[in-house]
Parts: C-alpha cells; sequence; structure tokens
C-alpha cells in the first residue's frame, strides 16, 4: 500500500522510525511537505505577507496532488506542548485539511492515537479513520 504520512512539523522527528518500520512490512511510504526542509516560524517571520501566502497556497496544492498518488495517509496525531499547554492526540489546521482531502478522495484514513478532543472532534470522526493505537501491522 502506498501510505502518506501527515502531521504537525513538531513530530516530524519521530517519522524516520515510522516511516522504516512501514517500509520493512512491504508499504511504500510518502514523506510530508516540507518534511526534508521545514519551514520553521522563524522562516515564516522573514516573509512578505505575499511569500508567506503563497507558501501555504502552495503547500495545499501539494498536499492535494501528494494525496492523490497514495492509498491512505497516516496521521500522527501525539501529545503536542506548546505555551506549557499539552494538547493530546494534537491534529493542526494543516493535518485536519489533508485529512479532509484525503476523505474527499475516497483514501483510507489512519490515525496514530486517539481522537483530540477539540472543537473538530465530530468533523475528524465525521472521516471515519481508523484507530490504531500504535499498532502499525493494523495498516492494511
Amino acid at each position: 500500500m502506498k501510505i502518506l504520512i501527515v502531521c504537525s512539523t513538531s513530530f516530524y522527528n519521530k517519522i524516520d522510525n515510522i516511516a522504516k518500520n512501514l517500509q520493512e512490512k512491504g508499504h511504500k511510504v510518502n514523506m510530508p511537505n516540507c518534511y526534508d526542509a521545514p519551514v520553521t516560524n522563524d522562516d515564516n517571520k522573514k516573509m512578505t505577507k505575499h511569500e508567506y501566502l503563497d507558501f501555504f497556497k502552495r503547500m495545499y496544492y501539494e498536499s492535494r496532488e501528494n494525496i492523490s498518488k497514495v492509498d491512505a495517509i497516516l496521521v500522527l496525531n501525539y501529545t503536542k506542548e506548546k505555551n506549557k499547554e499539552k494538547y493530546e492526540n494534537y491534529i493542526g489546521a494543516s493535518t485536519f485539511l489533508e485529512m479532509y482531502e484525503a476523505f474527499m478522495q475516497n483514501k483510507k484514513i489512519y490515525m496514530m492515537n486517539d481522537f483530540p478532543d477539540n472543537m473538530l472532534l465530530d468533523e475528524i470522526k465525521g472521516f471515519n479513520p481508523t484507530i490504531i493505537n500504535g499498532d502499525l501491522n493494523k495498516i492494511n
């Protein structure tokens, strides 16, 4: 199966091990946008408003194209710490949009962990993802 990993850039440090494990199971793995050169908040601050908007527009179109080339997406949703707060099973706005795009393209959606308890809970549940609770063997 061809799988695209999607997640917050905060979780990019977890991708290599997961991708290797999936590949050992016979899957082909595609990495998230900007995986090889993540854009940081400092990078964003250096962009003009126009460059910043163009960057996000380009990322949205790349996501759509990347999702069209795979059978499924794997959402890495771990605990994220931001400003001394913890967000369990975090799914950010861009990842949510990638889940939506996968749903609209009738792709399988796998989530590494349970649903986040946030304002998008019902919408995320509506995508009918398969929650694997860390068990990559459940991806088939």
